[in-house]
């Protein structure tokens, strides 16, 4: 049966794409022409700022109300400085400092560059509470594990941001904090009563509802007593019952990616995951990083298919489709114009920031030139490969890379001679064989350890020092140097 002009249109309302490489290729643009929401812009499409901007025009040339968004999250989680790691602190540094004051002023200045580009939806920030500490996926993107203090700092964020004209997007709903899995990879599950989610998970989206957020992306993951076996993408009485009439949200909300296995896997493909959430209550469907032309095709065909033989109603994907109209209508991007004297760079503010979030407990007074020894670790999807650490900042300290699971106590040692030792690492607490290294450096030799994921409630035993910087940012790594005297 050929596909209806019209209902193809209508489905290609409701998807939010991506392309590869720096320039939009011509069936990105096309697809916009015809009807298609918006992309998605990840590290792949990221050059330089001149190269964003005339993206951003040729998809805006297409069709001037289209949606282009990105998760520019700062700290940890980047795409416009994926090649170096972000200027700013994210989060949890910033939760840290505990000033919304300059929560809203990093995220009005990511905002102002966002909106310099053209891009009109920032996929940030996230405002789960992370309360586990093996958390794999949230971490340091949170501000924190206190409920009370994540709700402040999220309503800030959104505030800062949208003042800029980039719509914010708060995720995840009903809340990733608490997951001890990926759901890029499997679908986790939360075991929590739905009085709990009101108590621990809650407070930061009721905040940022407050606050005029103008999306809420969704989790891929499993409440069994409210989404029964599936992850809440799916569920109307998450995306209906709780957030629309308890919440009283009347945004757009948008899925996380479809491609992510906490989805795709739990409906059997990405098509069908898209017709799942639109049922649920989803307005806006993000499909992913690996999109191609017969991707989106094949979506939207399922979409349709779903129209026509009663898995979908037409009022429903109407009203998804008019909230995603709805959301770019209202986040039309240009240059944000500030009043008053000039804004500090990015740098400035970042670095600033990222200095008053350092953590030290014990004495980094007097290192010298130590050996720097890094830690490698995985980094998750959601963060992608982006540089961190010390060595960008180092004036005169040797930096190594070593991986903690296979790396000699005793050749480190050896190595540093008469030098100190500071060790580098992110989660150490959960990174395979991270502890047991600290520990047995720190037995036999002066070991500063530098933290710069989420410090969880180790701590090892017998170091000098033990330094927390919330984060592994270009700026949270300064930070860390300037602390401990090795930036010159």
């Amino acid at each position: 049966m050929a596909t209806d002009p019209g209902l193809r249109r209508l489905a290609l309302g409701t998807l939010l794409a991506a392309y590869p490489g720096p320039v939009p290729p011509d069936w990105a643009v096309a697809l916009v022409a015809e009807g298609l929401a918006g992309h998605t812009l990840f590290g792949t499409n990221v050059h330089d700022p001149a190269q964003v901007a005339a993206s951003t025009a040729a998809l805006r040339a297409a069709r001037p109300d289209v949606l282009v968004a990105i998760d520019e999250e700062g700290g940890d989680v980047t795409r416009l400085a994926h090649a170096t790691g972000s200027p700013y602190p994210g989060n949890a540094a910033l939760g840290a400092v505990d000033d919304p004051a300059l929560t809203g002023q990093v995220y009005a200045a990511i905002g102002v560059e966002l909106a310099a580009l053209g891009i009109t939806v920032d996929l940030a920030p996230t405002v789960d509470v992370n309360t586990a500490d093996e958390n794999p996926v949230i971490g340091t993107r949170s501000f924190g594990a206190d409920p009370a203090r994540v709700a402040v700092h999220s309503a800030a964020a959104v505030a800062g941001l949208q003042s800029t004209g980039v719509a914010a997007c708060a995720k995840h709903f009903p809340g990733h904090g608490a997951t001890v899995a990926d759901s890029h990879h499997e679908l986790p599950t939360v075991d929590a009563s739905p009085a709990l989610l009101r108590e621990r998970d809650l407070p930061p989206f009721a905040a940022v509802v407050d606050a005029g957020v103008k999306s809420i992306m969704t989790a891929h993951i499993r409440v069994p007593t409210l989404t029964g076996d599936g992850p809440a993408t799916f569920s109307r009485p998450v995306l209906v019952d709780l957030l629309r009439r308890e919440l009283g949200f009347t945004g757009a909300v948008i899925t996380d990616a479809l491609e992510m296995k906490g989805a795709a896997l739990a409906a059997g493909g990405v098509g069908p995951a898209a017709v799942l959430a639109l049922a649920a209550g989803a307005d806006l469907l993000c499909i992913g990083a690996r999109v191609d032309a017969g991707l989106v095709e094949r979506v939207a065909a399922e979409i349709v298919a779903a129209l026509r033989d009663g898995r979908l109603g037409r009022a429903r994907v109407e009203q998804a489709a008019g909230r995603a109209a709805a959301l770019a209508t209202g986040t039309r991007a240009a240059p944000h114009a500030a009043a008053g004297p000039p804004a500090p760079t990015p740098t400035d503010l970042g670095y600033a920031a990222a200095r008053r979030a350092v953590r030290v407990e014990g004495d980094v007074a007097g290192l010298g030139r130590p050996l720097v020894v890094r830690l490698d670790a995985a980094t998750t999807i959601a963060q992608g490969r982006v540089p961190w650490g010390l060595g960008p900042h180092l004036a005169g300290s040797e930096e190594i890379r070593v991986v903690a699971a296979e790396a000699d106590a005793a050749a480190l040692r050896a190595h540093a001679g008469e030098r100190p030792i500071v060790l580098v690492g992110r989660h150490l607490h959960r990174l395979p064989g991270g502890a047991a290294l600290a520990d047995a450096l720190a037995a036999a030799h002066p070991v500063v350890v530098v933290e710069m994921g989420w410090p969880g409630r180790w701590r090892p035993a017998g170091a000098r020092a033990f330094v927390t910087t919330y984060g592994a940012s270009h700026a949270n790594g300064h930070a860390a140097a300037r602390t401990l005297g090795l930036t010159g």
